[in-house]
């Protein structure tokens, strides 16, 4: 059996080493000289802790509760499980990969001057805060962002293949998208701006859960029989500490503490608000009623939107950011349920994916002073900045798009990506992993 599993594992272990060893020199680095930034270092301590909150148990939780009782647990393992992974990789190769200099490879990818943090001390500052603090909080999105893909298969996926996906796409997808644009790479050559994670979060995230929803295959029973959330109340406690945890997500990503975090963080709740009474008023209209489940969606959608748009925009944008972006994600939710009948089971690409999108595609809009934005470069104009992002958008959907294909194409013929019929219908939570969420006797 051990032997069999070396062998599976091979080609993936293979497709990492390559892919690590093409950016092996990288330059050494010295600790920068200058002033320690104390109360940016103190926020971004306090941000660190807010995103990680997002995933632990804010995610978890809004997850485990839309899914039914009987895999409630095996969601809640996925989340642990890709932010104890996503951790160590990070450390190991993931961080120096996305944030230090290539050299000669540069605009696509770092290299491994600061693998396991080598170099890094106490002492080591980074743009005047300390390189080990900027590393943890970079480590916090790192592990949301594969953990934000567990919504598109629950209830079907096997664990070792979420454990071998999860691992690869870190490596694979990730970690260049991170490096094109918040490490000096080709994109942010290009001006694209992405605040806070629109496209290095949500878009590559919603394009793995869109092939990944296709390669898995549907749930048993979809989309003939209701499978409703089994715990609205579980879903909304963690969209409300996904909420709070956004303040860090985006306002952190100001890397000081100052009024330039200070909008972000009014733009944020904005959108979120915006977002959430949109969805809520839609459903109102539609069906008669308003659902929890719904409004927390909508502010999700919200945040979602906002997030590549957060350093750009002023109050009044977020807040349009929010109803756009739950408008637009409320229409491609129903198009993919009901028309396509694509199985994405808890709406990955409609909610991150068209609400990461939709807000690098604003940028352009709600950045313009005009709107109460704080407008772009130096002599760069909105149509312009539009070029940049929809460039960005592009780039980073396609390569998202088809190394997440290729990942779940080989550990699909390799590994498997579905549990059997069986399983899937007693539930992942006791067959796979030996324990219920409940007692369900």
């Amino acid at each position: 059996m051990i032997a069999s599993f070396a062998r599976r594992a091979a080609a993936p272990l293979a497709a990492v080493l390559l892919f690590a060893g093409s950016a092996i020199a990288s330059p050494a680095f010295a600790a920068e000289a200058g002033p320690l930034d104390g109360p940016g270092t103190a926020w971004l301590l306090t941000a660190t802790a807010l995103v990680l909150f997002m995933t632990l148990p804010g995610l978890a939780l809004f997850y485990a509760g839309l899914v039914r009782a009987r895999n409630a647990l095996s969601v809640l393992m996925h989340c642990v499980l890709i932010a104890a992974l996503a951790s160590v990789l990070w450390l190991a190769a993931g961080y120096s990969l996305a944030f230090t200099d290539g050299g000669d490879v540069q605009a696509v990818i770092g290299g491994l001057g600061r693998a396991f943090l080598a170099g890094v001390t106490a002492e080591t500052l980074r743009d005047g805060l300390p390189e080990a603090v900027f590393f943890m909080f970079q480590l916090t999105f790192a592990v949301i962002t594969p953990a934000l893909i567990v919504g598109a298969y629950p209830e079907r996926v096997k664990f070792s293949a979420v454990v071998w996906f999860s691992g690869l796409w870190l490596f694979l997808v990730y970690v260049p998208i991170c490096h094109w644009i918040w490490g000096n790479g080709w994109l942010a050559q290009q001006g694209v701006i992405d605040f806070a994670g629109g496209l290095v979060v949500h878009v590559t995230a919603g394009m793995a859960a869109v092939i990944a929803a296709l390669m898995v295959g549907k749930r048993r029973d979809f989309p003939h029989e209701p499978m409703l959330p089994h715990s609205p109340g579980m879903t909304a406690t963690g969209a409300g500490m996904l909420w709070v945890g956004w303040y860090g997500f985006n306002a952190g990503s100001a890397l000081a503490a100052n009024g330039s975090a200070g909008m972000a963080m009014i733009a944020t709740h904005m959108s979120a608000a915006g977002g959430a009474l949109t969805w809520m008023a839609i459903e109102w209209l539609r069906h008669g009623r308003p659902s929890l489940v719904g409004i927390v969606t909508g502010l999700i959608a919200g945040l979602a939107t906002i997030t590549p748009a957060a350093g750009v925009a002023g109050p009044a944008g977020g807040l349009l950011a929010g109803i756009c972006g739950s408008l637009i994600c409320f229409s491609i939710t129903t198009l993919m349920k009901q028309r396509l009948r694509l199985d994405d089971s808890l709406d990955v690409f409609a909610v991150h994916g068209i609400g990461g999108a939709l807000g690098i595609v604003l940028v352009a809009v709600i950045g313009q002073p005009g709107l109460g934005g704080t407008g772009f470069g130096a002599g760069v104009s909105a149509a312009a900045q539009l070029g940049s992002q929809l460039l960005g958008l592009g780039a980073t959907a396609a390569w998202a798009g088809l190394m997440s294909w290729i990942i779940l194409a080989g550990l699909k013929a390799t590994l498997g990506l579905r549990v059997s019929q069986e399983q899937e219908f007693e539930g992942l939570d006791i067959t796979v992993h030996g324990e219920r969420a409940y007692d369900l006797r």
